[in-house]
């Protein structure tokens, strides 16, 4: 299974950007996909989460901002990150569950600068 993440960069804070991440290989059933965020000296966090059933779940540094959407056909899952902060700075790295394990992305990174 290989996750390919993309749409990382260097954006003005106030400025928006949209990853997105496809999932690839022997993957049947995607229960959940999600983003999850490290920063430089920081453990990494949730950002956000999908399920299957269609629950997302939001850090709350987020919530209003981000959104996560997810193409079940395709098995990709976007982040659309608006009014972006100096704190959202960090490698972004994608994940998917399914059912059995997580599997993780490389990681791309997103640099909002003042």
């Amino acid at each position: 299974v290989q996750l390919q993440a993309s749409g990382g960069g260097l954006v003005q804070a106030g400025g928006s950007l949209s990853l997105s991440c496809a999932a690839s290989g022997n993957i049947f059933t995607i229960y959940g996909m999600g983003w999850y965020r490290q920063a430089p000296g920081k453990q990494r966090e949730l950002v956000a989460s999908l399920t299957s059933s269609g629950v997302t779940n939001y850090a709350n540094s987020v919530k209003g901002r981000f959104t996560i959407a997810r193409d079940g056909a395709k098995k990709t899952v976007t982040l659309q990150m608006n009014s972006l902060k100096l704190e959202d700075t960090a490698v972004y790295y994608c994940n998917v569950d399914d059912g059995a394990r997580d599997y993780w992305g490389k990681g791309t990174l997103v640099t909002v600068s003042s």
